[in-house]
């Protein structure tokens, strides 16, 4: 009771704070508290007495009652909203799905009326709008062509004065007219026609004077007026041909001289420098055509109805005089100096081309559609002809297309059929020629010097055979490789000596050299480079097919495979004369050569046979072959070097055949001691030193090992041998002991292990001659000597000048006795020489003295030497 009370006690100015309108917007509750409490906090302000918090409480038990009760009022009239507002929504898509269904049955029936007008009344009243234009421009055309038949044009004169459209009128009426009075078989034909064609030269003369005017005054509105008008009239060409042949670049920009003061004319033709970039007058001229086109494409497009096919006449004009007349001019200059420099400023000029070309084509115009008088034109043309309807008088190329033609025809002269590749062919061929015209005269004349037909002899025979054949017809690269050797090279198959003769002989001149092979590489390179920017893409494998064969007909038969004829040559001139070892130079030359060779094949040339598997595997097998053939060459040519036969192991024995009888028993103990080493031994050594030298110098690893071992245990074969021939005193035996320890010294230095054994073996062996006859039995059981039965070492030891005293007791012991038995079968000959060079060595080689000593020597030399590892150089055959 005391709260309802109090709630009927409510102040009424707070009533106006508890309205919904309180609530509505922007609501602070601090606000409303501070205006409830306002009047009571006033009064407890006045109270003198303590605070009194009862009339707060009151009042805000008073106010929650309050607002809960305006809280279930917004909540029922909250509640009441959202059902209509539910009924509402329901109600208003039930007419929106009302109204569509209206919509779509709306819809459909005009879609069902449209296709029934179009299924009967499109096609007829097509037809019969066709019809009526026919028989208008029937009429009118029998009206015109009875006027000019009578030699009346006071019609056409009337609609000329009517302005362009008058004018454009007149230029499609002359032209039906035209056709028309080819077509018209009547009396007055003949008269009507002569009239015709007689009006039609008047107004196409008076509308070219129109244009022509315009263009000087340069009024470009009136131009494209004249310029759709005779498009109408006859397709506009000779508009075109007055504009292009009239415009300023074709009569004051002629170039009609190359400046020959030019720098690039001294270095082109130069195959060391490097092939010009850019030619000034080439560079200005496309320059000027680049600004030009600019400048005309905007003006075409502005004048012409029909630009692309301006546009395309205009820059055929560029093509076929300006830029044609320069480049013949340029290329007669290069010509004119070398077939080098004529290559190259081919090159120049298609890379400058392609990129004017390429430049050239952001100048594309857009085809304009045609007028409506043009295409009234073209109806009456299908109505009379019964062309179908997708025929238009647009030319179909485009700029683009045209620019590549233009290309193509400009450079077809040059490069169509066989002419670029034979003139790229003879020009290395002249290069290689010059190149190796020094080193060609150098061999031919040590050839013949040595009075020898080698292969450069044959070499040159053949090339003559192919320059003849050349001069007969023949077009070969290979009969004009021959044809520019013979001619650079100044060889002539009767080999004329009186002029060469006069000519001293240079040695460097005939040295191979790694720079001259890099050199003709890196024309090579330049050729083929030229060939792939000039020749089609599928004739790239081809031709540098055919670019292969000049090269190694210079660089294998030329160079390398002469360079190996004359060192073979000089190695079997005169046996008498010291071995010359220039072989291993040009053996390790060569294999260089090759190397480099082999890597530019397969860095450079073959990629780009990559997409020719036959001519790529021809390509494999030609260099395959002609690497096979040096290599051969080159193995030959150590075999000889090496050959008991030939050169060094044949000096080796004649100079060990120098040795006296008494050399190791000399008469003069004092003067003899004196010499430190016999003459052979000096000489020998001398030249086991230099073979040491060269072979260190041109070979490696494995070759130089083989090589340096079999000249080793030749050497050691024959020393063998050379001992039993020689009496040796004891003072001779020291001289023995001193030759047989330089050849030792000698030999270590290959630093070859199996030969220090060996040659340990023979130091040994002459130590025979200095032991005490009383312990020469205990001496030949010890050591290297002690591995070989001593019937074997009895030859030697025989040769001591003190051998028959001593004989019988070296004989006594039992072992002895039974070879001596053994022996005495064969008599006294066979019992001191049985130990031939071949039966000790074959004694000798079936010991292995520390791995050093082999079993067998090799005996071929291809198998043995292969030179600088080929058979892994070989390229195998994809």
């Amino acid at each position: 009771m005391a709260r309802t009370n109090d709630r009927l006690e409510l102040d009424p100015s707070l009533e106006s704070h508890l309205g919904l309108s309180t609530f509505e917007g922007k609501f602070d509750v601090k606000d409303l508290v501070g205006s409830l409490s306002e009047k009571l906090i006033t009064q407890s302000k006045t109270s003198s007495g303590p605070f009194d918090p009862k009339p707060f409480i009151r009042t805000f038990e008073a106010v929650v009652d309050r607002l809960i009760s305006v809280r279930k009022d917004v909540q029922v009239k909250t509640e009441q909203l959202e059902k209509n507002v539910r009924l509402a929504e329901r109600e208003y898509s039930r007419k929106m799905a009302e109204l569509n269904k209206g919509f779509e049955a709306v819809g459909s029936s005009f879609a069902t009326m449209e296709n029934k007008l179009s299924e009967v009344g499109r096609e007829e009243l097509e037809t019969v709008h066709i019809e009526r234009q026919r028989a208008q421009a029937a009429h009118n055309l029998i009206d015109f062509y009875n006027q000019l038949s009578r030699g009346d044009t006071s019609r056409l004169d009337e609609l000329r004065k009517e302005g362009k459209e008058g004018r454009r009128q007149v230029a499609v009426i002359l032209r039906r007219l035209t056709t028309v009075a080819k077509e018209v078989d009547l009396p007055i034909a003949e008269k009507a026609r002569e009239n015709i064609d007689k009006y039609c030269e008047k107004f196409e003369k008076d509308m070219l004077y129109l244009f022509d005017r315009c263009y000087r005054k340069g009024d470009p509105k009136m131009m494209h007026h004249c310029a759709q008008t005779l498009l109408d009239f006859n397709g506009g060409g000779s508009c075109v041909q007055i504009y292009v042949n009239q415009h300023d670049f074709f009569i004051n920009k002629i170039r009609d001289h190359v400046d020959e003061s030019d720098e690039l004319w001294t270095t082109i033709s130069q195959p060391d420098s490097t092939a010009p970039k850019t030619e000034p007058g080439l560079v200005e001229l496309f320059r000027e055509i680049r600004a030009t086109m600019a400048q005309e494409s905007q003006i075409v497009q502005a004048v012409f109805p029909n630009p692309p096919l301006v546009m395309q006449v205009f820059l055929q004009r560029v093509f076929a005089q300006s830029i044609q007349q320069y480049v013949e001019q340029l290329l007669s200059k290069g010509a004119s100096i070398s077939e080098l420099a004529y290559l190259r400023m081919l090159q120049l000029i298609h890379i400058e081309t392609s990129t004017l070309i390429d430049d050239l084509k952001t100048h594309e115009l857009p085809s304009i559609t045609p007028s409506k008088s043009s295409l009234d034109n073209a109806q009456f043309r299908r109505s009379l002809t019964n062309l179908p309807s997708n025929v238009s008088s647009a030319s179909a190329t485009t700029v683009a297309a045209m620019l590549e033609n233009a290309m193509d025809e400009l450079f077809m002269p040059y490069i169509e059929g066989q002419k670029y590749l034979d003139r790229e062919s003879k020009s290395l061929e002249e290069l290689y020629a010059a190149l190796l015209a020094s080193f060609s005269h150098y061999h031919a004349r040590t050839q013949r010097e040595r009075g020898k037909a080698s292969v450069f002899d044959r070499m040159v025979d053949r090339l003559g055979a192919a320059a003849a054949n050349t001069t007969a017809g023949g077009s070969t690269t290979s009969a004009q490789a021959a044809a520019a050797i013979i001619r650079f090279g100044g060889m002539m198959t009767d080999r004329v000596h009186d002029k060469t003769a006069e000519e001293p002989l240079r040695e460097e001149d005939g040295l191979l050299s790694v720079d001259v092979a890099g050199k003709m590489l890196k024309w090579h390179a330049e050729a083929v480079g030229r060939s792939v920017e000039l020749s089609n893409q599928s004739d790239v494998p081809k031709n540098t097919f055919a670019l292969l064969r000049v090269l190694a007909e210079a660089i294998a038969n030329s160079y390398t495979e002469v360079a190996i004829e004359t060192a073979q040559t000089r190695i079997d001139s005169d046996p008498k004369m010291e071995p010359s070892l220039q072989a291993l130079t040009v053996i390790n030359l060569v294999d260089a050569i090759c190397h480099l060779w082999q890597r530019y094949m397969s860095l450079a040339i073959f990629p780009l046979a990559a997409s020719s598997v036959t001519i790529r595997r021809e390509m494999t097998v030609f260099i395959n072959q002609t690497m096979s053939r040096i290599e051969g060459a080159s193995s030959n040519l150590l075999q000889r070097l090496i050959d008991s036969k030939s050169r060094i192991i044949y000096w080796l024995t004649s100079q060990l055949a120098k040795q006296k009888k008494n050399d190791f028993k000399p008469r003069n103990d004092d003067q003899s001691f004196a010499r430190v080493n016999t003459e052979p031994c000096i000489v020998c050594c001398e030249i086991l030193e230099k073979v040491r030298d060269a072979a260190m110098q041109n070979m490696n690893g494995k070759n130089r090992e083989v090589f340096l071992t079999e000249i080793g245990v030749s050497f050691h074969s024959l020393l063998l041998d050379h001992l039993r021939k020689f009496p040796v005193s004891a003072t001779g035996g020291l001289m023995l002991a001193k030759d047989l320890k330089s050849y030792q010294d000698t030999i270590v230095s290959f630093n070859i292990p199996s030969l220090a054994e060996r040659f340990e073996f023979i130091r040994q062996l002459g130590n025979v001659f200095l032991v005490r006859p009383e312990i020469l039995r205990t001496y030949i059981t010890e050591n290297y000597l002690g591995r070989i039965e001593s019937s074997l070492l009895i030859p030697y030891i025989a040769q001591r000048s003190d051998w028959v005293q001593f004989e019988s007791r070296f004989n006594e012991s039992s072992v002895v006795d039974d070879v001596v038995a053994d022996m005495s079968n064969k008599g006294l000959k066979d019992r001191f020489k049985m130990g031939r060079l071949s039966t000790m060595m074959k004694e000798l080689e079936s010991l292995k003295i520390g791995e050093g000593i082999t079993n067998a020597i090799p005996s071929g030399i291809s198998s043995t030497f292969p030179v600088g590892g080929r058979s892994q150089a070989i390229l195998p055959i994809s």
